[in-house]
């Protein structure tokens, strides 16, 4: 079983910061197609950055410019660092590892709040 392993989550007050890390298997390891979604209350699930080919990244229209995602290949792990938070990024984080065509990874989750 493929486990990703986040962390780095918790309660940080408006205009703070985080960081999430996303440990995986190195057969889990997409360097191409790896991300970050968050799922908030009663909403669905949302991309909030991801890697895409040839080490280009795309980012949500809401975090650009506040949140930034990168990756240690040597460690296998993946980062989103999070600045400026506001309480609208409270959600559930999840990394993703993507194997075309259909192979899908995801961990746990991790919980972010940010308090007003």
């Amino acid at each position: 079983q493929v486990q990703l392993v986040e962390s780095g989550g918790g309660l940080v007050q408006t205009g703070g910061f985080l960081s999430l890390s996303c440990v995986m298997p190195k057969n889990a390891f997409s360097i191409d197609a790896m991300g970050w979604y968050r799922q908030a209350p009663g909403k669905q699930r949302e991309l909030v950055a991801r890697f895409v080919q040839k080490g280009g990244t795309i980012y949500a229209d809401s975090v650009k410019g506040r949140f930034a995602i990168s990756r240690d290949n040597a460690r296998l792990t993946m980062y989103l660092s999070m600045t400026n938070l506001v309480p609208e990024d409270t959600a559930v984080y999840y990394c993703n590892s993507y194997f075309p065509p259909s192979t899908n990874y995801w961990g746990q989750g991790t919980q972010v709040t940010v308090s007003s």
